[in-house]
């Protein structure tokens, strides 16, 4: 996999994740970046402006690496803490959405994420420069069955919280204690039917404006928070 920027840079070498290439600009200056490279013992390319034009799509900011394929995880791994919060992504498909919400998983200290394998977005070059490297620091198990995934977790103790603005309760009057599986619907079309129903909570954030939605990682930024608030 191809992935481009300082800060997804600076998380790969600081983990020691196998590293294929890696490609600099000539006037690359991080000195960081270029002391963690000599600490791994490293090779890099050198290239000159008119040879990285080719990667002018990505934001490099004057680094490429190829590493391998991100490894996903196992739902096992993230149900093992008493107040385990788990983000269950209902079919996102804006790698940039994906990227954004792992950033705030990282942050907020998430034990995981659940994505699904068909129609949705997996984790690629834009989720890795999106995220800025705190997808080096998130599980993700991506499952062949999200509903599933959700029982498994019912059957782990494990409360369904769904977001919607039908049939829900404001997201600031419920409680989140113990385990907390958290669905955040995909951009267009929100969660799934089978999904909504799987859900023992629907929360709803409320609209005073004149739209009558938000974006998908900026609701599960604010649902995240509230969890982790009640809980802390």
């Amino acid at each position: 996999m191809i992935v481009y920027g300082r800060n997804v840079a600076k998380e790969i070498l600081r983990n020691g994740k196998k590293v294929n290439k890696i490609m600099m600009q000539k006037d690359f200056s991080d000195k960081e970046i270029i002391s963690l490279i000599e600490k791994n013992n490293l090779k890099y390319q050198i290239l000159d402006k008119n040879d990285f034009r080719r990667f002018d799509k990505y934001s490099h900011q004057g680094i490429i690496l190829d590493i391998e394929d991100f490894v996903y995880s196992d739902i096992d791994e993230m149900m093992n803490d008493e107040n385990s919060v788990i983000v269950i992504l209902d079919h996102l498909e804006d790698p940039h959405n994906l990227g954004a919400i792992i950033r705030t998983c990282e942050a907020a200290g998430i034990n995981g994420i659940i994505i699904p394998k068909d129609r949705s977005v997996g984790v690629n070059s834009t989720v890795m420069k999106t995220s800025a490297g705190a997808l080096e620091n998130v599980k993700i198990s991506m499952v062949t069955n999200l509903l599933q995934a959700i029982n498994t977790l019912k059957k782990n103790g494990f409360w369904i919280v769904g977001t919607d603005m039908d049939d829900s309760i404001d997201y600031r009057k419920i409680d989140y204690s113990g385990k907390i599986g958290l669905v955040i619907g995909s951009e267009g079309n929100g969660m799934s039917k089978s999904v909504h129903d799987s859900c023992d909570f629907i929360a709803q954030i409320p609209m005073y404006g004149k739209i009558n939605s938000l974006n998908a990682s900026v609701a599960a930024g604010i649902m995240i928070y509230e969890v982790i608030r009640l809980k802390r």
